[in-house]
């Protein structure tokens, strides 16, 4: 299963209430992501992809790039 960036991107819109305009590559706590907003997206992507991501890699995970290839790992 390929994970879009794209997708990711809009679970992060909606959940961070961040601008549609945040970028592949954009860091999502620089953009002003919460940790708490962090906990509902750690929940709001394992839902909507099916996976479980461990907090210690998804802490890691900065970027939507980087959600997108965590999900796709843990999807294999």
């Amino acid at each position: 299963m390929a994970i879009e960036v794209e997708k990711v991107i809009e679970v992060i819109v909606t959940v961070g209430g961040l601008p549609a305009a945040i970028q592949p590559d954009d860091d999502i706590y620089d953009a002003g992501f919460s940790s708490i907003r962090a906990l509902q997206l750690l929940t709001e992507l394992e839902d909507e992809f099916n996976v479980t991501l461990p907090d210690d890699k998804f802490s890691l995970a900065r970027t939507p790039r980087a959600l997108s290839a965590l999900i796709q790992e843990r999807a294999s």
